[in-house]
């Protein structure tokens, strides 16, 4: 499937609710817990997901649609969010995360995009030459493999208080 506007941005829309939905007054058991050493909290993803919004998302965007190939994209800090987050409440990322989506969102619609756009080339420093369309396709894909962390992370708090019901819920078992 390609990227389709219709499709992608109802999608991305939605996630900050999600997100607050799932989050908003839970106890902190829940939103700072991690699958272990070297993982994230649910609390660590909304910080990633805002700085992926202030930094890749749009930013990239307009760095294809202006210079296309010529110059790399920026490299993006997967763990920014460590110290940007620090001594934030999970409510005010929430708030943050959703503000910033509502401007993405807009300044995506006003960009309007044509199909030959989705077709524009950039370079990403790890990847090589990719489409906007691959960029904002991988938008989604992005918020969504960040919500089925946070919801596996959260479900695997309950890994042992299940019992035998473990067998049942692939979503307590190990990945490989």
């Amino acid at each position: 499937m390609n990227f389709r506007f219709d499709e992608a941005v109802p999608v991305l829309s939605r996630t900050p609710a999600v997100l607050r939905g799932w989050l908003a007054d839970l106890p902190a058991r829940w939103t700072s817990a991690t699958e272990g050493p070297g993982t994230w909290s649910p609390y660590d993803v909304v910080g990633h997901l805002i700085h992926a919004e202030r930094t890749d998302w749009i930013p990239r965007a307009e760095h294809i649609l202006r210079r296309g190939e010529s110059v790399p994209f920026p490299p993006f800090d997967r763990e920014a969010m460590f110290a940007a987050s620090r001594g934030r409440s999970l409510g005010d990322l929430l708030d943050t995360f959703e503000a910033l989506r509502r401007d993405s969102l807009a300044r995506l619609e006003g960009f309007h995009l044509t199909e030959a756009d989705l077709s524009r080339r950039g370079l990403h420093p790890e990847l090589g030459s990719v489409t906007l369309g691959q960029h904002l396709a991988t938008w989604v894909a992005h918020d969504m493999s960040h919500l089925a962390q946070v919801v596996r992370t959260m479900a695997r708090q309950y890994t042992e208080a299940v019992g035998p019901w473990v067998a049942y819920l692939s979503v307590l078992k190990a990945r490989g």
